[in-house]
């Protein structure tokens, strides 16, 4: 066991409770005694109750000359819809790491929404015995992060609708004098924010009387084309109904109707950048720079063209400290930033990776976990984010199971909510073998960036050894450094120690620098036709919005940009039914769109849902309080 003050011994019982049992059996250590154990002092943190705290971005900057850790992804083979317990093996490494083979280590991970948690998939805290605890004050507000990006973006939305209304009913003049009031002296001034906008349009005077007729123009009038909005407002509740909407319907809005609607809260551009920001100044500038549509003259309108980028900033500053949090077994956890794997890049946030790795020290590990399979999030992960951030990793983890394997080699559907066919419950080692050919293309496309590739077996109770031995097998053969079976759901930390010593070599081990899968100076369309080829694509096919599009970031000076690929999670392909590894496919390119404050261009593969439904019977029927105790009751 590990030296560490904090670490608690787990009492596991079988077969496993649910998590939310698991997590309320354990008492929490107050999060003042982790930060303790990593040499935090209360200069260093903010708390948020007794099991919560932020740790503030000045850590990084008094740990600058310090070495960092080892820096681990953890990816996943093509999932079925159950998931294949990425974030559950994530907590179980960790656990073995810091409890067991007593290495410091830090577990950084995404801030769930909470529209999942009450709709079909539940929390993401992690599973079994490999849990972030408080489950429930993880899955749920946590420190309000969401709810800041929530009021962030709704406030820029009503920033856009409102400039169109003023700017539609005043002279350029009456606009002017009323976006430079006079101040008590009588005198006309900017406001600070306003020279971002002054220096855009190359006007460089310092006082509105300066400004000729047609400078007054130009600055005043946004001549925002409604069409042309790609912004939305956001919720973090699953609610179908909003997807389209009309605004605008009110009789002192002059019929001034517009369509719109609703997306989650965590597919706002708000979250991407608060995910790959690197310092409070960088967020200030990457939020300014967000790109909300177009002027009718065809040219890009920011926030700070509408003057709320330091607005935005204001309501962020404090979502910008990683939330610090703790495992069933005691060992730290970084909680911050949960943007959507499609749309956006799907990995938790940078400045808590940089954290993380300054507090562990030479030797520890950072295991960092990125969304839906390898070919989504430890692409994204390895071509965006480590692009921003400059951090290099040494070892990507791919988690695999048998269930999707089997799924892979032609397994019969698997449904959410729906019992598993018998043929994911007995052996069948040829169905396994024959679906190996995923977990293959996964190692393969993930050992050319240059990292060892450790694969994890997240074991089942039904799986079989011979099943097991042959996925061990297929994944040495496909180059991996080692793959491991694992079965921290059911044992905790000491399920995952094979896991944890595979981890430890491969990044022992590790010389190679990073190498991304394509430059930044080449074209649109040939970064994609880049990361199209790496899923097996003969070529690419472009909508004639695509095109139109493409053309259009192009010329506004955009494309310089990575791209994030908006594809189906559920296949290598834009075929969600396409199992294994196909190949020879064309990849169809319906819409091209951009998050210039994220810093990334977002290529359409088909239609992505930015605003999930409720299914039939939800998860919130299962959820109550225990009135004697306050504990939360049926969080999955």
């Amino acid at each position: 066991m590990s030296s560490s003050k904090t670490v608690r011994k787990l009492e596991v019982v079988s077969p496993v409770p649910t998590d939310i049992d698991i997590a309320n059996s354990v008492q929490p250590f107050h999060i003042s005694e982790i930060a303790n154990e990593l040499n935090l002092n209360p200069k260093h943190y903010d708390l948020y109750g007794k099991y919560k705290a932020k740790v503030l971005l000045s850590v990084i900057d008094e740990l600058e000359g310090s070495g960092d850790g080892y820096y681990v992804v953890v990816g996943g083979i093509t999932p079925t819809p159950l998931g294949e317990g990425k974030s559950t093996t994530t907590v179980g490494l960790c656990q073995a790491l810091g409890a067991f083979l007593d290495k410091k280590v830090f577990t950084c991970l995404r801030q769930p929404s909470q529209g999942p948690t009450f709709g079909i998939k539940g929390g993401a805290a992690g599973g079994g015995y490999s849990q972030v605890i408080p489950m429930d004050e993880f899955n749920l507000h946590l420190t309000g992060d969401i709810h800041a990006i929530t009021a962030a973006n709704n406030l820029l939305a009503a920033a856009i609708d409102t400039r169109i209304f003023h700017e539609a009913s005043q002279s350029d003049k009456a606009l002017f004098n009323r976006l430079c009031p006079p101040n008590k002296e009588g005198t006309r001034t900017f406001a600070d924010v306003m020279f971002r906008r002054l220096k855009k349009l190359g006007i460089s005077k310092n006082s509105p009387i300066e400004l000729s007729p047609e400078e007054v123009k130009k600055f005043a009038r946004l001549d925002i084309d409604p069409d042309s909005i790609t912004w939305r407002r956001v919720m973090d509740v699953n609610d179908r109904f909003l997807r389209k909407i009309m605004v605008g319907q009110g009789p002192e809005e002059k019929g001034m109707v517009r369509e719109t609607g609703f997306d989650i809260s965590v597919a706002s551009e708000i979250m991407a950048v608060l995910a790959l920001t690197t310092s409070l100044g960088d967020m200030r500038e990457r939020l300014g720079r967000m790109v909300i549509g177009n002027s009718r003259a065809g040219e890009p309108v920011t926030a700070d063209d509408l003057g709320i980028g330091g607005a935005l900033t204001v309501l962020m500053k404090d979502a910008i400290n990683p939330t610090l949090m703790q495992t069933l077994e005691g060992t730290p956890v970084l909680v911050h930033a949960g943007p959507f794997a499609n749309i956006a890049h799907g990995n938790s946030s940078i400045v808590a990776d940089k954290i993380a790795l300054k507090l562990v020290g030479p030797g520890g590990f950072v295991i960092t976990e990125a969304g839906f399979g390898a070919d989504i999030g430890t692409e994204k992960f390895m071509n965006i984010k480590c692009r921003y951030s400059g951090l290099t990793p040494q070892c990507a983890v791919i988690v695999a199971t048998i269930r999707a394997l089997k799924m892979h080699g032609g397994g019969p559907e698997v449904v959410a909510g729906k019992p598993l066919d018998h043929a994911y419950l007995n052996e069948n080692v040829a169905l396994v073998e024959a679906g190996c050919v995923n977990l293959a293309k996964h190692i393969s496309n993930t050992r050319a960036y240059g990292v060892h590739v450790v694969v994890a077996v997240n074991m089942f109770s039904t799986d079989s050894e011979a099943e097991l031995n042959a996925v061990r097998n297929a994944a040495m053969a496909a180059g991996a450094f080692d793959a491991v079976i694992c079965t921290h759901h059911a044992h905790g930390g000491k399920g995952a120690v094979d896991l944890g010593i595979a981890v430890q070599k491969a990044c022992e081990n590790q010389t190679q620098p990073l190498k991304f899968l394509y430059p930044l100076d080449i074209s649109i369309k040939e970064k994609i036709e880049a990361i199209a080829k790496s899923y097996g694509a003969s070529g690419v096919e472009y909508s004639e919005q695509a095109e139109k599009q493409i053309e259009m970031y192009s010329s506004q000076g955009f494309s310089g940009l990575p791209i994030c690929m908006a594809k189906t999670q559920y296949s290598f392909s834009h075929v969600p039914s396409q199992k294994g590894a196909p190949v020879g496919f064309v990849l169809p390119i319906r819409d091209v769109r951009a998050s210039i404050g994220a810093g990334f261009i977002y290529p359409l593969v088909g239609t992505m849902s930015t605003m999930p439904g409720l299914p039939t019977r939800p998860c919130f029927y299962d959820i109550d309080v225990d009135i004697a105790t306050g504990k939360v009751l049926g969080l999955s």
